[in-house]
């Protein structure tokens, strides 16, 4: 994944365009791509933000909020697999959720059972 400009770059970049310089012309002029300062003009009108965008995915899960739900699933029932879980969530909770999904959360909380 490409790293953000420097924030004294962006904001140089859309001092000129505010300035009346043309997009094209502020990308040449400070050699950046011409969509990326047709997107930062875009954003900053937008937004009033000349700040990069926190890059990378949101920490934490969907099934965060469930958690005491899961966690009582695995107590109730010693050999529940996945699926079960998937579908008694999908019925109770009205959330559905991908089996990589279920085990990323119990891994992350080093819960384990066997069969």
């Amino acid at each position: 994944m490409a790293r953000a400009c420097s924030h004294d770059l962006r904001v140089r970049v859309l001092d000129a365009v505010g300035a009346g310089l043309s997009r094209r012309a502020a990308a040449l002029r400070y050699r950046v791509g011409i969509a990326t300062v047709i997107r930062w003009a875009a954003h900053a009108t937008t937004t009033g933000e000349t700040r990069a965008q926190r890059q990378g995915r949101p920490s934490g899960s969907t099934l965060d909020v469930h958690e005491a739900f899961l966690l009582a699933l695995t107590e109730e029932k010693d050999a529940i697999t996945l699926a079960e879980m998937q579908e008694r969530l999908r019925a109770e909770r009205s959330v559905s959720v991908g089996l990589g999904t279920l085990w990323r959360f119990f891994a992350r909380r080093a819960v384990t059972w066997k069969r």
